[in-house]
Formats: structure tokens, sequence, C-alpha cells
């Protein structure tokens, strides 16, 4: 039996979407954004330790209004904090893709799988997510690692998530060592 977890294989990419403090600290439901920093934070971890690819996606305003993507404001929680060799993607919209070089992040580092986490499961994270499958990344959401505006609003993403080309799953499972 290996101590690697089963859910990190070579290609497996982590996504972490708008997990800046100002958002983290917003009001979010079912889960605080602090539990959601929480468990993205042990994700990263386990990525870093297994040498795979962690991406951060950050939402700036496209006027600058915030300071721009590099402001004290846009600063991402620290427990996931970027780090040398971790990715920022800085988008303008909801879709962490559309307008950004993602896509071809992801191709320059071999992704052949996105594991997805973040804040809102109903905006940000659902945007990203189809976009990656649409992309024909299959996509896996960890769902104590997502919240959103509402219980109801992430109950029902999360309903819409469970089709083909995706998963859902939590982080406990996905870092479950493998056989």
């Amino acid at each position: 039996m290996s101590n690697t977890p089963a859910g990190l294989t070579p290609g497996t990419v982590l996504v972490l979407v708008d997990l800046q403090q100002w958002i983290v600290d917003r009001p979010a439901a079912p889960l605080t954004g602090a539990a959601v920093v929480g468990s993205a934070a042990r994700l990263k971890a386990a990525f870093e330790g297994a040498g795979l690819p962690v991406v951060l996606v950050r939402y700036a305003r496209l006027d600058g209004s915030d300071g721009g993507p590099d402001s004290a404001f846009n600063r991402f929680a620290p427990e996931v904090a970027a780090r040398p060799g971790d990715e920022v993607v800085t988008k303008y919209g909801i879709d962490s893709f559309a307008g950004t070089d993602l896509a071809d992040r992801l191709t320059r580092l071999g992704a052949t799988r996105l594991v997805v986490a973040g804040i809102t499961t109903e905006y940000g994270v659902a945007e990203t997510v189809h976009t990656a499958v649409a992309l024909g990344y299959p996509t896996t959401v960890v769902e104590d690692a997502v919240t959103a505006l509402s219980t109801a609003a992430h109950t029902a993403a999360l309903a819409d998530f469970r089709r083909p080309g995706l998963t859902v799953t939590r982080t406990d499972a996905l870092l479950a060592p493998g056989s």
C-alpha cells in the first residue's frame, strides 16, 4: 500500500479559485470562508508534497478600483498564499478561463485532470468547472473546500456537478492513501 494519496496522480493540477482574504471574509454558506481555506490549505500542501502543480486564481476589478491584482486588497488568504512554483492567474470576470491564460498554463503544466476548490460554488467555481469539462478535463470538485452565498445555491451547484466528466468528493477521500 502506498502512502501517496490516490487522488494525486501525475497530470493532476489543483486550481484554487478566489481565495483572496476579502472574499474569504465575506458571509458564506454552508461553510465559512475560513473552513474552505482550511481544506484548501490541506489540498495545497498535499499537492506541493507530491510535486504536483497548484494554480491560484484571483479576481481583480478591471477598472483597477481595488488597487490592481498585486494590491494588499487582493492578497490570498495566508494559508494558501502563492509560493515559488505556484502559478497565479488573474481574472476580471467569473470564469477562471475567460480572458486569461489559464488554458495555456494547464497545457504547459501537462494537466490531464483538475481538482477545483474555492469560493463561490455557484459562480467562480461553477463557471471554471464547466469550462474545464468543456475543454476535456476530467474535473473533481472538493465539496468541503467550496462554499456559496447560500446553502441552497451550494446544494444546487453540487447537484449540477454530479454529471459526466465531474466528480464531487471530500478532502479526506481525495487525500486518502492509495493502494
